[in-house]
């Protein structure tokens, strides 16, 4: 079986699977009522939730952490998350309060009513992680890579998946920006420090993935060079 790749939810807050014959990573878990979408998406590629050997989070906030409490408690998943983190995912730090850098009604709106729909109210901390490092490649399908980003938070992770040619950015990045509707790739909001994401984000220069995919917004078609260039300084 060739590795699949399944992009689960939507463009306002996606979760993203790598499907192989050893099994499923999952890469983020979106909004804590996700569980069914999750579910369906796996069945019609004809495997279950039990199949999630791991999940694997590009950080710890809570449009990211989600479904991964349930997923580890119910199905035996171990949920990854970089060290920095570690007590954001598990509500040991407080949730972060970064403001936006700018917001128009209707994005703003339809962001909020997804939320609401999708269970972003009632945020399920994770009661353990298994903390990973920069430079890991984690025993799990589709052996993914981790590369440190920080600047959206201080755990932010670049998660390489070779065998999918992707490469998954939570939020360091945005194509489609929630709160204003921009379509271009930009800094995503929230960001703790803007300017160390776009340090961070040099680390991935030639790396040869085509696929670039944000937690928010549509996939970018690209290396992470053209990505690069393509974000406004």
């Amino acid at each position: 079986m060739t590795d699949q790749l399944l992009r689960i939810g939507d463009d306002i807050v996606a979760i993203h699977a790598v499907v192989t014959d050893e099994g499923v990573t999952l890469i983020d878990a979106g909004l804590s009522g996700d569980l069914g979408i999750v579910a369906s998406a796996l069945r019609r590629a004809g495997r279950s939730l039990d199949d999630i050997r791991g999940v694997v989070l590009t950080h710890g906030d809570a449009d990211h952490i989600g479904v991964a409490e349930r997923l580890r408690v119910e199905h035996g998943a171990v949920v990854h998350v970089l060290r920095p983190d570690a007590d954001l995912a598990t509500g040991a730090e407080p949730s972060r309060s970064v403001k936006a850098d700018g917001w128009r009604l209707g994005p703003t709106l339809r962001f909020l009513w997804v939320g609401l729909l999708r269970g972003g109210l009632r945020t399920r901390h994770l009661q353990e992680v298994r903390p990973m490092s920069d430079g890991d490649v984690l025993d799990l399908p589709g052996r993914p890579e981790i590369i440190a980003i920080p600047g959206h938070t201080p755990g932010s992770a670049a998660i390489r998946m070779p065998s999918v040619g992707a490469l998954f950015l939570g939020d360091a990045i945005t194509t489609r920006h929630v709160l204003t509707g921009a379509e271009r790739a930009s800094i995503a909001p929230f960001s703790e420090q803007p300017q160390q994401t776009l340090r961070s984000l040099e680390r991935l220069r030639g790396l040869p993935e085509r696929r670039i995919f944000p937690g928010h917004g549509p996939e970018f078609r690209g290396t992470a060079d053209d990505l690069l260039e393509a974000l406004p300084r």
